[in-house]
């Protein structure tokens, strides 16, 4: 065989050839089918049925680009090429050495919020679906609400938290109605200000509270070891 036919060519992805590459990229990135759903805003049923062989529509597969961060949204609309067991096995090593995988733990009550505010001195907070304009400002409000309670948790006494909770309780609640449940997870890391090579690094304390469809909660989810984080 020669080495040009070994290449392999580019060309449009059938929907059986589509099924192992969606999976693939999901399982390199370590998600759930509900997971990819959540971040595409797909519907969970709809990547049930890509992987098992269901054609999928132009605007499906541009979600599923996007989700799966390629530069161009229309790349499962074009000519493609297949990747190799080498392409997969290096793209999963490089998958894990940028990310780290965190179990997403359920977060109901503003007294679970508060405490975590307490815990944490630092936070990446997001949706990881496209919510309805009145979702996104309730998240908005909930998080400025967390990251203020943070900043001066000390000053309050015991009993005052209590009006704290109830207060991030009704966000959590109004968020639930309007369709959007909460999962949250903490992460030690070492963070280090500044580029002079003296300046240490310490190590503190990562709060991570996202947003996703209401029964459509992923059971861990995967973060970029290195990323902006919000004080």
């Amino acid at each position: 065989m020669s080495t040009s036919e070994s290449i392999p060519k580019a060309r449009l992805l059938t929907p059986a050839e589509l099924t192992p590459c969606i999976r693939l990229f999901r399982e390199t990135r370590h998600w759930s089918q509900e997971q990819l759903a959540a971040i595409s805003g797909l519907n969970v049923r709809t990547i049930q049925r890509i992987e098992q062989g269901t054609s999928a529509s132009f605007d499906t597969r541009r979600a599923l680009a996007g989700a799966f961060g390629f530069e161009d949204i229309d790349a499962l609309n074009k000519p493609f090429t297949i990747p190799t067991g080498e392409d997969i096995k290096a793209a999963q090593e490089k998958f894990d050495r940028e990310h780290v995988t965190l179990t997403a733990s359920p977060l109901t009550t503003g007294r679970q919020l508060a405490k975590l505010a307490e815990a944490c001195t630092m936070d990446m907070s997001e949706p990881a679906f496209e919510m309805s304009r009145e979702a996104e400002e309730t998240f908005a409000a909930l998080i400025d609400y967390f990251r203020d309670y943070r900043d001066c948790a000390s000053e309050y006494s015991e009993s005052q938290k209590f009006e704290i909770y109830d207060d991030m309780q009704s966000l959590i609640d109004a968020l639930k109605a309007l369709g959007v449940s909460l999962r949250y997870a903490e992460r030690r890391v070492q963070v280090k200000f500044g580029t002079d090579a003296d300046n240490k690094p310490y190590r503190t304390e990562v709060a991570y509270v996202v947003a996703f469809p209401l029964g459509q909660e992923p059971e861990q989810f995967a973060t970029p070891k290195s990323a902006g984080i919000s004080m």
